[in-house]
C-alpha cells in the first residue's frame, strides 16, 4: 500500500519592506521605555517591551546601554513577568520592580510586584522588599543609598500582618464594596480605595555578602494618616542624603476638587511640615539640588473660566521654606526639572513650536537656552560629574532611543547610543508644514507623506487630530503611529491647533473653552494648505482623533461633510453629561463653568447637539474601561447615528482603558481603521477583520 507523499508546507511570507507594513511586524517591534544612569557614570540600564511566546502580551526585560557608544547593549534580566522601573544604588546594584516569583520562598500564591536587586558585579537578583498589596514604585537617595517605597496599603493596614488580614477579610467575605466620603472615586482605568498609596521608608538595604541571603527589611510608614490620593501616588523625591522627603500631596480644593501641595517628611522621625502650598496653583514635581539645600519644582496655576493654566518652576529653600520663580517670562510650559551636577543650573523640559525640546536655566538668573533640535526628549539624568546628560529622543523620525548629550552646547542633533530598540526604514518621509488661520495665526502641523506620493500619484489625506487637548504633536507613538497609515498609502496630517501647547500661552488661550470655534479653524486651515499640494489628492480625505482629538473628530462631522470618513476614539459627545461622570470633573468645570449656572459653552461646544447634521461615515470606537472619558460618551453617539442612519460601526473593547494596550487588540484596532478607511476613502469593498 503506497503511502501518498506529505503536504508541503506553506511558504513562509514574503518579507514586508518595513515592520509597518504588516500589523503583526509593527506589534513585535521592540520598545525602550524607562532610562537610567549609574552614580558613576559608567553604565546606562533601559527597559525594553517585547512581546511575550504566545504574542498576548507585553514583556519588559532590563537592558544595559553603553553610555559612550562603544559597546552593543545587552540584556541584564529575564523572567516571564518582567522587569521595570531600573533605578542604581550608589553601590553600583540595579534595583528594579518585578512580579516574577521568589525562587527561595515556598509560597504558592499569586506574585505580586516586589523590589529586586542586581548586584553590582552581575549573578542572580534577588528580591529585597515587598508589600501585601506589591510595591508600585520606589526613589533611592543619590549619596546614601536610602531607599522609600510607595506600596498601597488597606486603611489602618501599615503593619504587613494587618495589611494581609484585611485583605483577606474582604476576599473570604466576598466583598468588593468601596464606601467613598470623598471626591473622586476613579481615576483613569482603576477604582480608589479601599486601599491608598502609603510611602515606607527601608533605609539602606542590607549588604549582599551574606551567603544565607539579606536579612529582612522592615518597613516604616510614613504616611500613616494619608488620604487615598487622585493617583499612584509616586511624586515624590529624596534628598541626596536621606534625610528629607518631598512629596506632592493632596489637599481639598473647594467642593468637590483638589489641588497639589508640597510637603517635606524628616524620614528619621515621620514628621512633615508643607514646604510650598500655593492656593491657586498646583505644586509637583520636585527634584533636590546636589547638596540638598534647594529643590527645584513646577507650578501649575489653576485655571478658570477665563484663563488656561500657566507653569513656571519654583526655586525653593529647603531650610526657609522660601521660594521664587526660575523661569518668570517664558513663555513655555517647563517640566521634569533636575538640577545641574554642580546646582548652578537647571534643566527642563518643555514643548517647542512642534517639538519636546532640553532647556537650561542658570539657578542665578537668566534666560532658558534651548539644548536640543529636532525630536522630543524624556527620562532625563545627569551625570554626577556634569560632563554629559542622558535621555531618551523620539520623534516621527524615530521611536524612543538613548542618547548622550553635551551639558551646554544649544540645538544639538544626538547620534542614539547602540540600543536595542532602533527601528530601520521607515515608509515614507515627515515634513514639517505650516498655515495660517483666519486670525493671521500659524499653524504647524507634521505632515507623513507615504513613498511615491506625487503630482502624478497624489496620495489620499488623513487628518488625524491629537489628544489632550493641551498638548501637542511632536512625538513618536505606538498607539497613534501615522506609519501604519502611510505603509498603506496615506499621506497623515498632524496639526497642533489652537489650545496646542509649545506655541505660547496666547495660542492655548484662542481656544479655551470655545473648543468648537479657533481649534475647529485652525484645523480646517491646515488640511485646505495641505491640499494645495500636488502629491496630496483632496478628493479621497478622512479625519479621525482620539480623546480631545475624538472630540474634534465628532465636531468635525457636525460642522463640514469635506471627508469620506471619520474615526472617532475615546471621544467627547455631551459635554454636559461627560463633566458629570469623568474622573476629575472639577478640572473640567474650571474651564466650562458649572452647566447648571453656567451652561452657554455647553450649549455651544457640545457635538450632541448637532448630530442631525451629521452625514459622514463615522467609526466609533470606545474602551469599558475608560473613566476619563466614560463608555457612556460613546453609546450616546451610536445610537444617535444608527437612530438617524448614518452609516457607522461601533468597535467596543471590553477590558481596555482611555488606550488600547494589549497586542492583540492593537492589531485589531488598527485593522479596523484601516477597512474602514479602505472602504470609504479607496472605495475598496468593506472587509470585517477575521477575529471580530
Amino acid at each position: 500500500m503506497s503511502q501518498s507523499a506529505p503536504a508541503p508546507a506553506d511558504p513562509a511570507p514574503e518579507p514586508a519592506p518595513t515592520p509597518f507594513h504588516r500589523l503583526a511586524d509593527f506589534a513585535a517591534i521592540p520598545r525602550i521605555g524607562n532610562l537610567a544612569l549609574s552614580p558613576d557614570g559608567t553604565r546606562l540600564a533601559v527597559s525594553l517591551h517585547t512581546l511575550d511566546r504566545e504574542r498576548k502580551k507585553w514583556q519588559s526585560a532590563l537592558w544595559e546601554v553603553d553610555p559612550q557608544g562603544r559597546q552593543p547593549a545587552r540584556r541584564l534580566t529575564r523572567s516571564a513577568p518582567g522587569e521595570s522601573a531600573p533605578a542604581w544604588a550608589p553601590d553600583g546594584s540595579l534595583l528594579f520592580t518585578s512580579a516574577r516569583p521568589d525562587p527561595a520562598a515556598a509560597s504558592s500564591d499569586e506574585p505580586r510586584p516586589a523590589l529586586w536587586r542586581l548586584p553590582a558585579g552581575g549573578g542572580e537578583a534577588r528580591p529585597a522588599l515587598t508589600r501585601p498589596g506589591g510595591i508600585g514604585s520606589f526613589t533611592v537617595a543619590a549619596d546614601s543609598g536610602d531607599v522609600v517605597v510607595v506600596a498601597a496599603t488597606m486603611p489602618g493596614g501599615s503593619d504587613p500582618a494587618v495589611d494581609e488580614e484585611r485583605r483577606k477579610a474582604r476576599a473570604d467575605a466576598g466583598v468588593s464594596a468601596i464606601l467613598h466620603e470623598a471626591y473622586p472615586v476613579r481615576y483613569w482605568d482603576h477604582d480608589l480605595g479601599p486601599a491608598a498609596p502609603h510611602l515606607f521608608w527601608a533605609g539602606q538595604l542590607p549588604a549582599e555578602e551574606d551567603p544565607t541571603g539579606p536579612a529582612p527589611v522592615e518597613l516604616r510608614d510614613l504616611t500613616p494618616d494619608a488620604l487615598p490620593p487622585n493617583g499612584s501616588g509616586d511624586d515624590v523625591a529624596l534628598s541626596p542624603d536621606g534625610r528629607l522627603l518631598a512629596r506632592a500631596e493632596e489637599v481639598p480644593d473647594g467642593p468637590a476638587g483638589r489641588r497639589n501641595r508640597l510637603v517635606l517628611i524628616e524620614t528619621a522621625t515621620g514628621e512633615s511640615r508643607v514646604l510650598v502650598d500655593d492656593p491657586l496653583a498646583d505644586v509637583h514635581g520636585a527634584a533636590f539640588s546636589p547638596d540638598g539645600t534647594r529643590l527645584v519644582c513646577v507650578r501649575e496655576s489653576m485655571s478658570s473660566y477665563a484663563e488656561p493654566p500657566d507653569y513656571t518652576l519654583l526655586l525653593v529653600d529647603v531650610a526657609e521654606g522660601t521660594a521664587r520663580e526660575l523661569t518668570a517670562g517664558f513663555d513655555r510650559w517647563p517640566s521634569a526639572p533636575q538640577f545641574a551636577a554642580d546646582g548652578a543650573a537647571v534643566y527642563f523640559l518643555a514643548d517647542d513650536d512642534g517639538r519636546h525640546a532640553l532647556f537650561r536655566v542658570p539657578v542665578d538668573g537668566g534666560d532658558p537656552e534651548r539644548l536640543t533640535g529636532d525630536g522630543a526628549y524624556s527620562e532625563l539624568q545627569v551625570a554626577r560629574d556634569g560632563s554629559a546628560l542622558f535621555a531618551l529622543r523620539s520623534g516621527y523620525d524615530s521611536p524612543p532611543v538613548p542618547v548622550r548629550l553635551d551639558p551646554r552646547a544649544p540645538m544639538q542633533e544626538p547620534e542614539p547610543l547602540p540600543n536595542p530598540g532602533t527601528v530601520g526604514e521607515l515608509p515614507g518621509t515627515v515634513h514639517e508644514v505650516a498655515a495660517t488661520a483666519a486670525d493671521g495665526t500659524r499653524v504647524q502641523s507634521w505632515l507623513v507623506l507615504p513613498e511615491g506620493a506625487s503630482a502624478e500619484s497624489p496620495a489620499p489625506l488623513v487628518l488625524w487630530v491629537h489628544g489632550g487637548p493641551l498638548m501637542s504633536w511632536n512625538s513618536w507613538s505606538w498607539r497613534w503611529c501615522p506609519w501604519v497609515l502611510a505603509a498603506r498609502g496615506y499621506a497623515v496630517l498632524l496639526p497642533n491647533p489652537a489650545l496646542s501647547q509649545g506655541f505660547g500661552q496666547d495660542f492655548v488661550r484662542r481656544g479655551w473653552g470655545e473648543w468648537g470655534e479657533a481649534p475647529y479653524d485652525d484645523l480646517m486651515a491646515a488640511v485646505d494648505a495641505a491640499e494645495q499640494r500636488p502629491d496630496i489628492d483632496a478628493a479621497r480625505t478622512a479625519a479621525m482623533g482620539g480623546s480631545f482629538g475624538g472630540y474634534m473628530a465628532n465636531w468635525i462631522a457636525t460642522r463640514t461633510d469635506r471627508f469620506r470618513a471619520i474615526v472617532t476614539h475615546a471621544s467627547l459627545w455631551n459635554l454636559e453629561a461627560f463633566t458629570g461622570t469623568t474622573d476629575a470633573a472639577y478640572y473640567w468645570e474650571k474651564e466650562w463653568g458649572d452647566p447648571f449656572t453656567e451652561p452657554r459653552r455647553y450649549e455651544q461646544n457640545s457635538p450632541h447637539r448637532y448630530v442631525d447634521a451629521i452625514r459622514t461615515p463615522m467609526l466609533v470606537i470606545h474602551g469599558d474601561k475608560d473613566y476619563r472619558v466614560p463608555i457612556g460618551e460613546a453609546l450616546a453617539l451610536w445610537y444617535g447615528l444608527q437612530k438617524r442612519g448614518v452609516p457607522s460601526k461601533f468597535l467596543y473593547f471590553p477590558d481596555e482603558n482611555h488606550w488600547v494596550l494589549t497586542p492583540g487588540n492593537s492589531q485589531v484596532w488598527y485593522e479596523t481603521v484601516l477597512n474602514f478607511l479602505a472602504e470609504h476613502v479607496l472605495g475598496e469593498e468593506w472587509q470585517r477583520p477575521e477575529l471580530l
